[in-house]
């Protein structure tokens, strides 16, 4: 039976910031991340990102995408990367995005997939098959990152590894069309689902949706107890995503990085029910709630 995240586990896994830290102590997010249709998504996660206490964060994307984050976050640094089939990343990028300095990456938030085209489809899953194998550190494998690894999957392929800890964050769409079983099928036993996909698939899967469930390739499984309907809207995984990726700069454990930023993401959007209601709240309402929290609990 999975244990229920607790505030006090997240405080304690959450430790104050050293005085004499400095940006390198909290690691460098690397979010490969947005397409012309979804600028919106790269914005959310690269600012989940910064708001959750990476030293850095570098946001690789197309040009519009970057004039967005210029103008609304001028902390985030940039990747310019050239454009491939409707206005996504193109796969000639990679060289330059394999250069940037990063401890932890973010792929999939906004890429891309066949909502765009067949050809965008292939674009992405090229990012995944050349990103992540061999990438130093740890991942978030999030989004379209998800769609793309599970048309891999369905060809007989390999799940693309990497050198560190990988943290897959399916809902359950995502989840079935990575495991070849039916939504249905997941959300009879979804505790169980994600224990045997963590130990096959040797990653840390976060099934998100009410009491999200957070599952170890040891065995271990967390469910969540904060968040309320309000997230159900799109733009909320995204946010949810930079703050894990975030806590993993931060040099959490995998298991422990996802299960505190779930909690908190869950437990600021209730802060952002109780002020705009679960109707009218957003995504981005979610993140000056969480700095609220931060303060709160002196980090």
């Amino acid at each position: 039976m999975a244990v229920e995240i607790t505030e006090d586990f997240v405080w304690q896994v959450i430790p104050p910031r050293p005085r004499e830290s400095h940006k390198g102590t909290f690691g460098t997010v690397l979010a490969v991340a947005g397409s012309a249709s979804y600028r919106g998504a790269a914005l959310l996660a690269a600012e989940g990102a910064l708001r959750t206490g990476a030293g850095i964060v570098t946001l690789a994307s197309v040009e519009p995408v970057l004039a967005a984050a210029a103008a609304r976050l001028p902390e985030c640094c940039l990747c310019p990367c050239a454009a491939g089939a409707d206005g996504g990343i193109s796969p000639e990028s990679i060289p330059f995005i394999q250069r940037q300095k990063a401890t932890v990456l973010l792929l999939g938030p906004g890429l891309g997939g066949t909502a765009q085209s067949a050809a965008r489809a292939a674009e992405t899953r090229v990012l995944v098959q050349r990103l992540l194998p061999g990438f130093a550190g740890s991942a978030v494998l999030d989004a379209d990152g998800l769609n793309a690894a599970a048309q891999l999957l369905a060809e007989g392929k390999a799940l693309p590894h990497l050198t560190g800890e990988l943290i897959l964050t399916p809902h359950p769409g995502e989840m079935a069309r990575l495991t070849g079983l039916s939504v249905a099928e997941i959300s009879a036993d979804r505790e169980k689902i994600a224990r045997q996909y963590a130990k096959k698939w040797n990653v840390v899967v976060v099934l998100k949706g009410s009491r999200t469930v957070v599952a170890a390739p040891d065995g271990r499984a967390c469910v969540n107890p904060t968040g309320n309907p309000g997230l159900a809207r799109g733009g909320s995984g995204d946010v949810l995503a930079g703050m894990t990726a975030a806590l993993l700069a931060c040099r959490l454990p995998a298991f422990e990085a996802a299960s505190c930023a779930v909690y908190l993401h869950g437990a600021a959007a209730d802060r952002a029910a109780a002020l705009c209601g679960e109707y009218g709240m957003l995504p981005h309402d979610i993140l000056p709630q969480l700095g609220r929290m931060f303060a709160e609990n002196q980090r």
